[in-house]
């Protein structure tokens, strides 16, 4: 990956994909974000060598705070997400918002603070995306609204950050506990060999931090098969 060991940045790492990226880059100097402090413990028992915290990730003063120990910082990877689901007509105004703070503003923030480390180490960053960003169906306006959003800020940083390597990952409906929500929401049944692997995900993730510079994979979309 890096000629030396690389600091990684994983946001959502206490579940889901999050997880699944941090075992596959367990001999990395980590920092594991997440918002669960029950999660976090265990996640800190699961990789003692790794960094764990809570961190508000709007908070452009929890961020500095984050990031002012580093001397480097090779990639981050955001994997933290929020979904409610609702017609437009039945939506609440908060929904959005909160979607917008956790799909959005968080990997805004985090990214735009690091970036004199990522343009310094010619850097990674990695949008865990979704196929709701590249269309939006019914019930799914205010996801789908926010993923949109995300892809924008990828294209845009891609253009303005040529020294940073961008890459947006949609993953169709994945086995993790969000998509049981999803269901749940849905008032559906949950069948996880339907759904895209979580490691699979993390596979692809890693296959993007793996590609050496100029080389770059700038969007890659993961889909549960037809049948």
């Amino acid at each position: 990956m890096w000629g030396m060991k690389p600091t990684i940045i994983i946001t959502g790492a206490t579940g889901g994909i999050g997880l699944e990226v941090a075992h596959l880059l367990r001999d990395a100097d980590l920092i594991l974000l997440g918002r669960n402090p029950q999660k976090l413990a265990q996640l800190q028992q699961e990789f003692p060598d790794a960094t764990t915290a809570a961190v508000s990730l709007t908070n452009e003063d929890a961020v500095t705070t984050l990031l002012q120990p580093l001397a480097r910082m090779d990639a981050i990877i955001h994997c933290a997400g929020e979904v409610v689901l609702g017609s437009i007509a039945e939506s609440k105004t908060e929904d959005w918002e909160s979607m917008f703070q956790s799909n959005v503003l968080t990997s805004l923030v985090l990214t735009r603070q690091a970036l004199p480390l990522l343009r310094a180490s010619r850097g990674k960053v990695i949008f865990v995306n979704s196929g709701a960003g590249l269309r939006a169906n019914a019930s799914w306006g205010g996801y789908a609204a926010s993923k949109f959003a995300l892809k924008a800020l990828a294209d845009a940083l891609r253009q303005e950050e040529s020294s940073i390597s961008v890459t947006t990952i949609y993953p169709g409906r994945t086995a993790t506990d969000m998509q049981k929500q999803v269901r749940s929401m849905e008032q559906a049944s949950y069948d996880a060999e339907k759904y895209v692997r979580a490691a699979d995900v993390a596979a692809a993730i890693k296959l993007v931090l793996d590609m050496q510079h100029p080389s770059v994979i700038e969007e890659l979309s993961i889909r549960p098969a037809s049948s």
